[in-house]
């Protein structure tokens, strides 16, 4: 008797405050809401595992039913917030590749082929008055193709001496300073 009572949602009724109602009805909404989305979250306690291969379905899908070859899988939600903070982030990393690249115009040597060159440790001691991420974007900017060095990752002093090499399209000075002015995305 007392599991059946536990078991039954009781309704709260406010009577003659229909305001006070309504607003309880909202939240007990956004409630429902929030305990259905927190079930096909994995980070979540209230997570329950679809079980798919007992519907006949692919042993390879998530909780949220994607595949893993799905283009939404390992994304957020589209028009979340978290969506738009790595938009913005991705458009701030962006703008310091295309600052670090005219950095090494600026500063390093043109060779024939139109590539310019600079050593870490030049491009460090300048750069790092800007921004103390140099490192992690260049690691960035190889990973998009603009520039190449030799190792795995850079440290100061030990690897003052190696050359980082920007690739450019062919483009000259005066057309590659243009696109620099106009929005870039990687």
């Amino acid at each position: 008797m007392a599991q059946e009572a536990s078991s039954k949602k009781e309704v709260v009724k406010i009577f003659g405050n229909d305001k006070l109602s309504d607003r309880m009805n909202v939240f007990q909404k956004q409630v429902e809401k929030n305990k259905e989305y927190q079930k096909r979250n994995p980070f979540s306690s209230g997570f329950k595992k679809n079980d798919s291969n007992a519907e006949g379905g692919s042993a390879d899908l998530t909780s949220a039913g994607l595949s893993k070859d799905d283009p939404r899988y390992g994304r957020p939600p589209e028009g979340s917030k978290t969506e738009m903070r790595g938009f913005k982030a991705h458009t701030h990393i962006s703008k310091e590749i295309i600052e670090l690249c005219s950095i090494i115009r600026q500063i390093g040597v043109r060779k024939d082929d139109g590539s310019y060159i600079v050593t870490f440790g030049e491009l460090f001691q300048t750069y790092t008055v800007i921004s103390n991420k140099v490192v992690g974007i260049l690691l960035r900017a190889r990973k998009y193709g603009l520039v190449d060095f030799e190792g795995e990752m850079l440290f100061q002093r030990r690897d003052d001496n190696k050359i980082i090499t920007l690739f450019t399209n062919g483009a000259s000075d005066d057309e590659e300073e243009e696109e620099d002015d106009e929005e870039v995305d990687f």
